[in-house]
Protein backbone atom coordinates (compact mmCIF):
# COMPACT_ATOMS: atom_id res chain seq x y z
CA UNK A 1 0.00 0.00 0.00
CA UNK A 2 1.38 3.37 -0.73
CA UNK A 3 1.16 5.98 1.91
CA UNK A 4 1.20 9.74 0.23
CA UNK A 5 3.90 11.84 1.29
CA UNK A 6 3.87 15.73 1.94
CA UNK A 7 5.20 15.97 -0.98
CA UNK A 8 2.71 14.07 -3.09
CA UNK A 9 0.17 16.44 -1.57
CA UNK A 10 2.89 19.74 -1.98
CA UNK A 11 2.47 18.13 -6.19
CA UNK A 12 -1.30 18.08 -6.31
CA UNK A 13 -1.92 21.29 -5.17
CA UNK A 14 0.27 22.76 -7.28
CA UNK A 15 -1.09 20.50 -9.92
CA UNK A 16 -4.31 22.22 -8.93
CA UNK A 17 -4.37 25.46 -7.73
CA UNK A 18 -4.53 27.45 -11.43
CA UNK A 19 -7.98 25.70 -11.89
CA UNK A 20 -9.60 25.55 -8.51
CA UNK A 21 -10.86 27.55 -5.39
CA UNK A 22 -9.48 27.82 -2.13
CA UNK A 23 -12.56 27.66 -0.52
CA UNK A 24 -13.08 28.98 3.04
CA UNK A 25 -12.54 27.64 6.91
CA UNK A 26 -15.94 29.61 7.86
CA UNK A 27 -16.67 29.51 11.87
CA UNK A 28 -19.93 28.71 13.63
CA UNK A 29 -21.13 30.26 16.45
CA UNK A 30 -23.88 28.57 16.77
CA UNK A 31 -22.91 25.11 16.53
CA UNK A 32 -19.92 26.11 18.09
CA UNK A 33 -22.61 27.14 21.49
CA UNK A 34 -24.50 23.55 20.65
CA UNK A 35 -21.16 21.75 21.28
CA UNK A 36 -19.06 23.68 23.67
CA UNK A 37 -16.18 23.14 21.13
CA UNK A 38 -15.19 25.94 18.52
CA UNK A 39 -16.45 24.96 15.18
CA UNK A 40 -15.59 25.45 11.94
CA UNK A 41 -16.97 24.92 8.39
CA UNK A 42 -14.64 23.86 5.32
CA UNK A 43 -17.05 25.26 2.68
CA UNK A 44 -16.47 23.27 -0.35
CA UNK A 45 -19.71 24.13 -1.82
CA UNK A 46 -18.08 26.88 -3.15
CA UNK A 47 -15.33 25.46 -5.29
CA UNK A 48 -15.50 25.13 -8.84
CA UNK A 49 -18.26 22.39 -10.06
CA UNK A 50 -19.63 22.77 -6.39
CA UNK A 51 -17.87 20.43 -4.49
CA UNK A 52 -14.19 19.45 -3.27
CA UNK A 53 -14.49 16.09 -6.76
CA UNK A 54 -12.88 18.71 -9.19
CA UNK A 55 -9.34 18.45 -7.05
CA UNK A 56 -8.59 15.01 -7.89
CA UNK A 57 -8.87 14.56 -11.53
CA UNK A 58 -7.05 17.49 -11.64
CA UNK A 59 -3.79 15.59 -10.21
CA UNK A 60 -4.71 12.86 -12.40
CA UNK A 61 -4.90 14.08 -15.67
CA UNK A 62 -1.47 16.14 -15.25
CA UNK A 63 -0.13 13.00 -14.04
CA UNK A 64 -1.14 11.42 -16.85
CA UNK A 65 0.15 11.20 -21.03
CA UNK A 66 -0.67 13.27 -23.54
CA UNK A 67 -1.30 9.89 -25.12
CA UNK A 68 -3.73 8.32 -22.58
CA UNK A 69 -6.00 11.97 -22.30
CA UNK A 70 -5.88 11.57 -25.83
CA UNK A 71 -7.32 8.05 -26.32
CA UNK A 72 -10.67 9.74 -24.15
CA UNK A 73 -12.04 9.70 -20.98
CA UNK A 74 -14.14 7.64 -18.65
CA UNK A 75 -15.16 7.26 -14.77
CA UNK A 76 -18.50 6.14 -13.40
CA UNK A 77 -19.90 8.18 -10.74
CA UNK A 78 -22.61 8.78 -7.99
CA UNK A 79 -22.88 12.73 -9.07
CA UNK A 80 -19.95 14.61 -8.12
CA UNK A 81 -16.93 13.10 -9.06
CA UNK A 82 -19.29 13.79 -12.96
CA UNK A 83 -18.71 17.09 -12.72
CA UNK A 84 -15.45 17.18 -11.26
CA UNK A 85 -13.93 14.59 -13.71
CA UNK A 86 -15.72 16.69 -16.46
CA UNK A 87 -14.48 19.74 -15.92
CA UNK A 88 -11.03 18.51 -15.30
CA UNK A 89 -11.29 17.01 -18.72
CA UNK A 90 -12.30 20.45 -20.19
CA UNK A 91 -9.22 22.14 -18.78
CA UNK A 92 -7.00 19.65 -20.69
CA UNK A 93 -9.16 19.30 -23.69
CA UNK A 94 -9.88 15.50 -23.58
CA UNK A 95 -12.73 13.97 -24.34
CA UNK A 96 -15.10 12.43 -21.41
CA UNK A 97 -17.70 10.04 -20.98
CA UNK A 98 -19.44 9.72 -17.92
CA UNK A 99 -21.56 7.05 -16.18
CA UNK A 100 -24.18 7.72 -13.87
CA UNK A 101 -27.27 5.29 -12.54
CA UNK A 102 -30.11 6.25 -13.25
CA UNK A 103 -30.85 6.96 -9.57
CA UNK A 104 -28.34 10.09 -10.20
CA UNK A 105 -29.59 13.91 -9.62
CA UNK A 106 -30.90 15.22 -12.67
CA UNK A 107 -29.37 18.51 -11.71
CA UNK A 108 -26.12 16.65 -11.44
CA UNK A 109 -26.13 14.86 -14.92
CA UNK A 110 -27.14 18.67 -16.55
CA UNK A 111 -24.56 19.53 -15.12
CA UNK A 112 -21.58 17.19 -16.10
CA UNK A 113 -23.28 17.60 -19.77
CA UNK A 114 -22.56 21.22 -19.15
CA UNK A 115 -19.25 20.37 -19.05
CA UNK A 116 -18.81 19.08 -22.62
CA UNK A 117 -18.56 15.20 -21.00
CA UNK A 118 -21.07 12.19 -22.44
CA UNK A 119 -23.79 10.96 -20.04
CA UNK A 120 -24.75 7.15 -20.11
CA UNK A 121 -27.01 5.98 -17.60
CA UNK A 122 -26.64 2.73 -16.57
CA UNK A 123 -28.19 0.39 -12.98
CA UNK A 124 -29.53 1.75 -10.02
CA UNK A 125 -26.60 2.58 -7.89
CA UNK A 126 -23.12 3.63 -8.15
CA UNK A 127 -21.32 -0.54 -7.99
CA UNK A 128 -23.85 -0.98 -11.34
CA UNK A 129 -22.57 2.60 -13.62
CA UNK A 130 -18.70 1.14 -12.52
CA UNK A 131 -19.43 -2.23 -13.96
CA UNK A 132 -20.66 -0.85 -16.92
CA UNK A 133 -17.94 1.98 -17.02
CA UNK A 134 -15.12 -0.73 -17.07
CA UNK A 135 -16.98 -2.38 -19.98
CA UNK A 136 -16.93 0.34 -22.14
CA UNK A 137 -12.98 1.19 -21.28
CA UNK A 138 -12.20 -1.73 -22.80
CA UNK A 139 -14.81 -1.54 -25.96
CA UNK A 140 -13.62 1.78 -26.55
CA UNK A 141 -9.87 1.87 -25.62
CA UNK A 142 -10.40 4.64 -22.97
CA UNK A 143 -8.61 5.69 -20.00
CA UNK A 144 -10.36 5.07 -16.82
CA UNK A 145 -10.06 7.40 -13.95
CA UNK A 146 -11.55 5.91 -10.69
CA UNK A 147 -14.03 8.23 -8.29
CA UNK A 148 -11.67 7.35 -4.95
CA UNK A 149 -9.75 3.89 -5.51
CA UNK A 150 -6.65 5.93 -6.50
CA UNK A 151 -3.99 7.31 -4.54
CA UNK A 152 -2.92 9.89 -7.33
CA UNK A 153 -6.43 11.03 -7.01
CA UNK A 154 -6.65 11.05 -3.32
CA UNK A 155 -3.63 13.36 -3.04
CA UNK A 156 -5.91 16.07 -5.25
CA UNK A 157 -8.55 15.59 -2.41
CA UNK A 158 -6.56 15.57 0.49
CA UNK A 159 -6.46 19.54 -0.44
CA UNK A 160 -9.47 19.47 1.38
CA UNK A 161 -7.53 18.81 4.46
CA UNK A 162 -4.05 20.69 3.55
CA UNK A 163 -5.99 23.62 3.71
CA UNK A 164 -8.22 23.12 6.74
CA UNK A 165 -5.61 22.59 8.64
CA UNK A 166 -3.65 25.60 7.71
CA UNK A 167 -6.29 28.19 8.06
CA UNK A 168 -6.53 25.68 11.40
CA UNK A 169 -3.23 25.74 12.87
CA UNK A 170 -4.87 24.16 16.29
CA UNK A 171 -7.34 22.05 15.09
CA UNK A 172 -8.22 19.17 17.42
CA UNK A 173 -10.59 16.98 15.14
CA UNK A 174 -11.86 17.02 11.43
CA UNK A 175 -15.25 15.25 10.62
CA UNK A 176 -15.24 14.03 6.77
CA UNK A 177 -18.55 12.38 5.01
CA UNK A 178 -17.46 8.61 4.05
CA UNK A 179 -18.95 7.49 0.67
CA UNK A 180 -16.02 5.41 -1.56
CA UNK A 181 -13.35 6.72 1.27
CA UNK A 182 -11.25 8.89 -1.46
CA UNK A 183 -11.72 12.71 0.63
CA UNK A 184 -11.48 10.68 3.93
CA UNK A 185 -7.79 8.88 2.39
CA UNK A 186 -6.73 12.44 1.25
CA UNK A 187 -7.48 14.18 4.40
CA UNK A 188 -6.60 12.04 7.38
CA UNK A 189 -3.09 11.33 5.56
CA UNK A 190 -1.95 15.32 5.51
CA UNK A 191 -3.62 16.00 8.46
CA UNK A 192 -1.79 12.93 10.07
CA UNK A 193 1.23 13.95 8.48
CA UNK A 194 0.84 17.89 9.63
CA UNK A 195 -0.61 17.15 13.06
CA UNK A 196 -0.65 13.58 13.94
CA UNK A 197 -2.64 14.19 17.20
CA UNK A 198 -5.68 15.98 15.16
CA UNK A 199 -8.70 13.04 15.61
CA UNK A 200 -10.07 12.32 12.10
CA UNK A 201 -13.63 10.88 12.46
CA UNK A 202 -15.60 9.43 9.60
CA UNK A 203 -19.70 9.70 8.83
CA UNK A 204 -21.04 7.28 6.79
CA UNK A 205 -25.31 7.08 6.20
CA UNK A 206 -27.12 4.10 8.94
CA UNK A 207 -28.21 2.26 5.70
CA UNK A 208 -25.14 2.41 3.55
CA UNK A 209 -22.18 1.82 6.52
CA UNK A 210 -19.86 0.09 3.73
CA UNK A 211 -16.42 1.45 5.51
CA UNK A 212 -17.20 0.96 9.56
CA UNK A 213 -18.50 -2.73 8.58
CA UNK A 214 -15.14 -3.18 6.72
CA UNK A 215 -13.19 -2.06 9.17
CA UNK A 216 -14.92 -3.84 12.37
CA UNK A 217 -14.79 -7.09 9.88
CA UNK A 218 -10.90 -6.27 9.17
CA UNK A 219 -11.59 -6.66 5.15
CA UNK A 220 -13.63 -4.77 2.46
CA UNK A 221 -17.18 -6.10 3.05
CA UNK A 222 -19.69 -5.45 0.69
CA UNK A 223 -23.68 -4.16 1.27
CA UNK A 224 -26.15 -6.34 -0.10
CA UNK A 225 -28.77 -3.80 -0.09
CA UNK A 226 -28.18 0.00 -0.03
CA UNK A 227 -30.84 3.04 -0.19
CA UNK A 228 -30.85 5.50 -3.34
CA UNK A 229 -31.42 8.07 -0.71
CA UNK A 230 -28.27 10.15 -0.39
CA UNK A 231 -26.03 9.87 -3.71
CA UNK A 232 -22.72 10.99 -2.32
CA UNK A 233 -22.92 8.38 0.87
CA UNK A 234 -24.07 5.54 -1.39
CA UNK A 235 -21.38 3.00 -2.54
CA UNK A 236 -21.89 -0.91 -1.44
CA UNK A 237 -18.09 -1.38 -1.44
CA UNK A 238 -15.68 0.87 -0.84
CA UNK A 239 -12.14 1.21 -2.41
CA UNK A 240 -9.35 -1.38 -1.52
CA UNK A 241 -7.03 1.48 -1.29
CA UNK A 242 -9.32 3.61 0.91
CA UNK A 243 -10.17 0.78 3.03
CA UNK A 244 -6.80 0.02 4.19
CA UNK A 245 -5.33 3.62 4.56
CA UNK A 246 -8.92 4.25 6.00
CA UNK A 247 -8.11 1.46 9.22
CA UNK A 248 -4.34 3.11 9.82
CA UNK A 249 -5.31 6.88 9.97
CA UNK A 250 -8.69 7.57 10.73
CA UNK A 251 -9.32 7.19 14.45
CA UNK A 252 -13.31 6.73 14.55
CA UNK A 253 -16.56 6.19 12.11
CA UNK A 254 -19.73 7.04 13.09
CA UNK A 255 -23.48 6.25 11.11
CA UNK A 256 -26.39 8.65 10.93
CA UNK A 257 -29.72 8.21 10.14
CA UNK A 258 -30.54 9.43 7.17
CA UNK A 259 -33.44 11.41 8.35
CA UNK A 260 -30.79 13.12 10.60
CA UNK A 261 -29.19 14.07 7.65
CA UNK A 262 -32.27 15.81 5.27
CA UNK A 263 -33.13 17.38 8.63
CA UNK A 264 -29.58 18.72 8.73
CA UNK A 265 -29.75 20.02 5.11
CA UNK A 266 -31.88 23.05 6.26
CA UNK A 267 -30.57 22.98 9.45
CA UNK A 268 -27.33 24.60 7.66
CA UNK A 269 -29.41 27.14 5.79
CA UNK A 270 -31.14 28.81 8.62
CA UNK A 271 -27.94 28.88 11.14
CA UNK A 272 -24.87 29.00 8.94
CA UNK A 273 -26.69 30.48 5.50
CA UNK A 274 -24.58 27.88 3.30
CA UNK A 275 -26.35 25.29 1.28
CA UNK A 276 -25.14 21.78 1.57
CA UNK A 277 -25.84 18.95 0.02
CA UNK A 278 -26.24 15.39 1.87
CA UNK A 279 -23.12 13.84 1.74
CA UNK A 280 -21.87 17.32 3.24
CA UNK A 281 -24.56 18.13 5.89
CA UNK A 282 -23.86 14.74 7.22
CA UNK A 283 -20.58 15.94 9.25
CA UNK A 284 -23.00 18.76 11.00
CA UNK A 285 -25.77 15.81 11.14
CA UNK A 286 -23.06 13.91 13.49
CA UNK A 287 -22.28 16.78 15.54
CA UNK A 288 -26.65 18.07 15.70
CA UNK A 289 -27.71 14.32 16.78
CA UNK A 290 -24.37 13.61 19.48
CA UNK A 291 -22.89 10.71 17.38
CA UNK A 292 -19.35 12.99 17.51
CA UNK A 293 -19.57 14.38 20.89
CA UNK A 294 -16.16 17.15 20.97
CA UNK A 295 -14.40 17.86 24.01
CA UNK A 296 -15.19 21.35 25.63
CA UNK A 297 -13.41 23.88 24.60
CA UNK A 298 -11.87 21.67 21.83
CA UNK A 299 -11.41 23.01 17.97
CA UNK A 300 -13.37 21.22 15.36
CA UNK A 301 -13.54 21.47 11.56
CA UNK A 302 -16.73 19.61 9.87
CA UNK A 303 -16.25 19.44 5.61
CA UNK A 304 -19.08 20.37 4.17
CA UNK A 305 -17.83 18.49 0.92
CA UNK A 306 -20.32 20.06 -1.59
CA UNK A 307 -23.49 22.45 -2.49
CA UNK A 308 -25.13 20.30 -5.34
CA UNK A 309 -28.66 19.71 -3.47
CA UNK A 310 -31.07 17.77 -5.66
CA UNK A 311 -33.80 20.20 -5.03
CA UNK A 312 -36.45 18.07 -6.79
CA UNK A 313 -35.75 15.38 -4.27
CA UNK A 314 -36.64 16.84 -0.76
CA UNK A 315 -40.00 18.49 -2.17
CA UNK A 316 -42.78 17.06 -0.42
CA UNK A 317 -40.37 15.90 2.43
CA UNK A 318 -41.39 16.99 5.77
CA UNK A 319 -38.81 18.53 7.69
CA UNK A 320 -38.63 17.90 11.67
Amino acid sequence: MKTLTKADFDVARENAAPHVHRTPVLGSSTLSELTGADVYLKAEMFQKAGSYKVRGPLNVLAHMSKEDRDRGLICSSAGNHAQGFARAAKVYGAKATVVMAHGAPQAKIDATRSYGAEVVLHGEVWDDAYHHSLELQKEHNLTYIHPFDDPVLVAGQGGVGYETIEDVPDLDMIIVPIGGGGLISGISQIVKLIKPDVKVIGVEMALAPAMKRSIEAGRRVTLDEIPIVIDGLTVKTVGEYNFEICKRFVDDIVTVDEQKIFDAIPWIMERCKLVAEGAAAATVAALLTHAVRPPAGSKVACVLSGGNLNLSALKGMTWN
